[in-house]
C-alpha cells in the first residue's frame, strides 16, 4: 500500500493584525495591483515662471514633494493637454533614476505619496501609480516602505553609486501579499496616523530651529541684548581675533583604520564625524566616539595635547563652504582621555576668560562664518590653517552676558535634540510595524 502524502498550503498571514481579520492574504506582483502611467517629458522652452509645476525627479524628497527648492512651471493655460500626467490625492509616484538605494533622500525607486490634488504634472524619469478599485494606495505605500521592497529595488537597480535607475518591467515584477480592502484600508489609516505625528514632529523641528537661527542672527549682531541681575545693561562687546582669544595644539593624522568602538585608552575626534555625527555642544556622553587601536603609539602625545572642556574642535577641510571649519565644543568629556585627530585643529579659549558652552555658539554666528567661508582656500577640497583662522575678527561680550547666552540658546538646544529623539522613536515604531504588518 502506497503511503499517502497530504500537502497544506501555507496560509499566509502577518506577525500582527487588526482585530476581526482573519482571512489569508493572496500573493502576486505589484503589476497586478497597480495602473501606472509614465510622466511626460516636457521641454524647457516651455517652462515659466509660473503657472502649474511640472513635478520632476530633483523636486521629490526622502518621503514627500518638496516645497523649498527652486522649481518650475508649466502656463496654465496649457496643462489641460497634459490631463493624463496630474497628480491627484491617493496617487504614488515612484522613481525611476537616483542615487542607489542606500540613499534614502535620492534613491532610485523610492516611493513618494500624494496628499493632495493639484500638485502638478509628473516629468519623465518618474511614475505614478494611480488608485483602482480594490487597492488601497496607502496600503501599496506601506509596502514600498518596507524592507523587502528596499531589497527588491538594490536587485534591479543599475549603474553607480551617483546615477542608478530601474526599468519598469523589473519593478512590477515585485512579488507581494496583499489582503481584503478593508484590512487594506485599516492598516493604511494606522500608517497614516504615524506619518503624521512624524511630519508634526518634523514640522516642530524645523520651526525651532528657524527660531534659534533667527535668536542668534539677533545675539550676534548686538539687535538684542542681555541685562545682569538688576536690569541693567552689560557692558560693550569688545573686538577680538581669534588668536587674542583661543591658543592652538598639536592634533594627530590616525586614519579610520587605526580606529574601533570597542576597546581603547584614547578615544579620538575625527574631523568626518565632525561633519556628520557629532552635536555643536559635544557630551561624549551622548555620542559615539572611536577609541584608538591599542597598537598604535600614543606615548608622545603631551598632555597639553588632550582636549580640554571648553575646547574648540574645528574641521579643518572639506567639500563645500557650508561645512568647511565646522566646530564642535566639547562641554562635558566625563573624565576621559580625548585627542582630536585627523584633519582638525584643536583650539583652547585659554587667553581670556570664555564661559563653558558659549564658544560652540559663537563661532557658528553668521558673521563668523562668513569670514571663515572667506579665507578657505582649495577648489575640489577646500582647507583652512590656524595662521588665516586666528585674523578671524570676534566680538565678545563679558563673561556674565556670555554665560546668560550660551544658557539661552543651549535650552533651544535641547528643545531640538528632545523633537529630533522623539522623531527617531516614532520612525523606529514605524519601522517595527512595517515588519510585523506586512509579509
Amino acid at each position: 500500500m502506497e503511503a499517502e502524502v497530504l500537502y497544506k498550503e501555507k496560509v499566509l498571514v502577518p506577525k500582527l493584525r487588526f482585530k476581526g481579520f482573519d482571512d489569508a492574504w493572496k500573493t502576486c506582483t505589484l503589476d497586478n495591483v497597480t495602473q501606472y502611467t509614465k510622466g511626460f517629458a516636457f521641454k524647457s522652452d516651455d517652462y515659466r515662471d509660473g503657472g502649474t509645476r511640472i513635478i520632476r525627479v530633483s523636486d521629490l524628497g526622502a518621503d514627500r514633494i518638496k516645497t523649498d527648492n527652486e522649481k518650475i512651471f508649466i502656463d496654465s493655460k496649457k496643462s489641460d493637454l497634459y490631463e493624463k500626467y496630474k497628480l491627484e490625492s491617493g496617487n504614488i509616484i515612484i522613481t525611476t533614476v537616483g542615487s542607489k538605494p542606500e540613499l534614502l533622500e535620492s534613491a532610485v525607486g523610492r516611493g513618494i505619496f500624494v496628499k493632495k490634488d493639484g500638485e502638478g504634472l509628473l516629468n519623465q524619469n518618474l511614475l505614478k501609480f494611480e488608485n483602482i478599485n480594490g487597492v488601497d494606495n496607502g496600503f501599496i505605500m506601506g509596502l514600498i516602505n518596507s524592507k523587502k521592497y528596499q531589497l527588491h529595488i538594490k536587485g534591479i537597480a543599475r549603474g553607480n553609486a551617483n546615477q542608478a535607475n530601474i526599468t519598469v518591467v523589473d519593478l512590477l515584477q515585485y512579488k507581494l501579499s496583499i489582503p481584503t480592502l478593508p484590512e487594506q484600508q485599516k492598516i493604511a489609516s494606522f500608517l497614516s496616523a504615524v506619518d503624521e505625528k512624524i511630519q508634526q514632529l518634523t514640522r516642530k523641528k524645523e520651526l525651532l530651529e528657524q527660531y534659534k537661527k533667527g535668536v542668534m542672527q539677533q545675539l550676534f549682531s548686538g539687535k538684542l541684548r542681555f541685562k545682569d541681575e538688576n536690569g541693567k545693561a552689560f557692558p560693550k562687546w569688545e573686538e577680538k581675533l581669534y588668536g587674542d582669544v583661543y591658543s592652538f595644539y598639536s592634533t594627530n593624522s590616525f586614519s579610520r583604520d587605526n580606529l574601533n568602538y570597542e576597546s581603547g585608552s584614547v578615544k579620538n575626534i575625527h574631523y568626518g564625524d565632525i561633519h556628520t555625527e557629532f552635536s555643536t555642544q559635544f557630551d561624549v556622553t551622548n555620542e559615539m566616539v572611536p577609541f584608538i587601536n591599542d597598537d598604535i603609539d600614543i606615548s608622545k602625545i603631551k598632555e597639553e595635547n588632550y582636549c580640554k572642556e571648553g575646547d574648540l574642535v574645528i574641521a579643518d577641510a572639506s567639500e563645500d563652504y557650508a561645512d568647511i571649519g565646522k566646530s564642535i565644543e566639547l562641554v562635558e568629556l566625563n573624565n576621559e582621555k580625548i585627542v582630536a585627530g585627523l584633519h582638525t585643529f584643536l583650539a583652547r579659549p585659554n587667553k581670556i576668560k570664555i564661559y563653558k558652552g558659549f564658544s560652540g555658539h559663537l563661532v557658528k554666528a553668521s558673521y563668523v562664518r562668513k569670514q571663515i567661508m572667506t579665507i578657505a582656500q582649495g577648489t575640489k577640497v577646500l582647507s583652512l590653517s590656524t595662521g588665516r583662522l586666528g585674523e578671524i575678527k570676534l566680538n565678545i561680550p563679558c563673561v556674565d552676558e556670555q554665560k546668560k547666552i550660551a544658557n539661552y540658546l543651549s535650552n533651544i538646544d535641547n528643545k531640538i535634540e528632545s523633537v529630533t529623539k522623539q522623531i527617531t522613536q516614532t520612525q523606529t515604531f514605524k519601522k517595527g510595524l512595517l515588519q510585523q504588518m506586512f509579509l
